[in-house]
């Protein structure tokens, strides 16, 4: 199975283990890797409710923060119900299909540019996945309604906007892209997303 597949796969089954029920107003990608190393990434997918944001809302300094920035996320919006990339089989599939694009390297290796490589590739996975979610209807199929993913990095804040913004229908995140820093977003970096 590919890397991509398995990543897919492991979401939309997370995505079935969030309660119907409770107010989710977004679903979470927090994408991170072990000990900072791109060669193993993983994302959490996990979710933030309305009464989170309205929780957040007296620490955050705006409306905006409290109801979107990662900053202000419960457990279940940042550790998520499930990681993905970390498990035997996502570590495997990752491997293998880094080796076969050319992007591995050992650690007594210069990485030449493949460590910005293997991050952009993940970035396209997890855009993938939160795509495939909106195509396939399981979001509305298990929340009952379009609800949008929050792809976020939290060592490249920034990335963010365009990742959300890639993996969204545009109306769906219209109101989180209203805290996008305009002339930040995307500016000096060849974009990731295809």
């Amino acid at each position: 199975m590919a890397f991509s597949e398995h990543v897919e796969r492991t979401a939309d089954e997370a995505v079935g283990s969030i309660p119907a029920d409770g107010g989710v107003h977004a679903v979470t990608f927090r994408i991170d890797s072990v000990d900072q190393d791109p060669r193993l990434p993983y994302v959490a997918v996990g979710y933030t409710t309305g009464a989170d944001a309205t929780n957040a809302a007296q620490a955050a300094s705006d409306g905006w923060e409290a109801r979107w920035s990662y900053a202000y996320f419960p457990e279940t919006g940042l550790e998520g119900v499930r990681v993905v990339g970390r498990d035997p089989e996502g570590v495997a599939a990752h491997r293998r299909e880094a080796e076969s694009r050319g992007l591995w390297y050992e650690d007594d290796e210069d990485p030449a540019g493949r460590d910005e490589l293997l991050v952009s590739w993940f970035y396209e996975v997890c855009v993938g996945a939160a795509r495939r979610l909106h195509g396939s209807g399981r979001l509305v199929q298990v929340l009952g309604r379009p609800v949008p993913v929050i792809l976020y990095d939290m060592f490249d804040p920034d990335a963010m906007f365009e990742l959300t913004s890639a993996a969204n229908p545009a109306g769906l995140v219209a109101e989180f892209m209203t805290g996008a820093p305009g002339e930040t977003v995307g500016q000096g970096r060849t974009s990731f997303l295809g």
